[in-house]
């Protein structure tokens, strides 16, 4: 069975910073993207940060220079440090997983992402 899992997550105060893992297990071969989402109360899910297997990334404009994803290839995992953190990055973040290869590109809608963590929620709040 292939699992994702995240974790991490945490209440902070503004200005603080997270770190965000992701761990899969149940497949041999390495992904070819991961990527973070959030989901804020009512809100849509959205990408924030993704990585392939060159190490090629993509964040949303919203976060960049704030927040920098990394992985580790013969781990299968993936990271977000998150700094610098307000208020509005409160939400549920999820890490996703694409197996197949897509070009060289680091894809931003979920519907390019197969397999999905539970989520580790991240509160930003003074």
């Amino acid at each position: 069975q292939v699992q994702v899992v995240e974790s991490g997550g945490g209440l902070v105060q503004p200005g603080d910073s997270l770190r965000l893992s992701c761990a899969t297990s149940g497949r041999p071969l390495s992904p070819y993207a991961m990527a973070w989402f959030r989901q804020a109360p009512g809100k849509e899910r959205e990408f924030v940060a993704g990585i392939n297997r060159a190490a090629t990334t993509r964040y949303a404009e919203s976060v960049k220079g704030r927040l920098a994803i990394s992985r580790d290839n013969a781990k299968n995992a993936a990271y977000l440090q998150m700094n610098s953190l307000q208020p509005e990055d409160t939400a549920v973040y999820y890490c996703a997983v694409r197996w197949s290869p897509l070009g060289t590109t680091v894809p931003r809608s979920t519907g390019e992402y197969s397999t999905w963590g539970q989520g580790t929620q991240v509160t930003v709040s003074s």
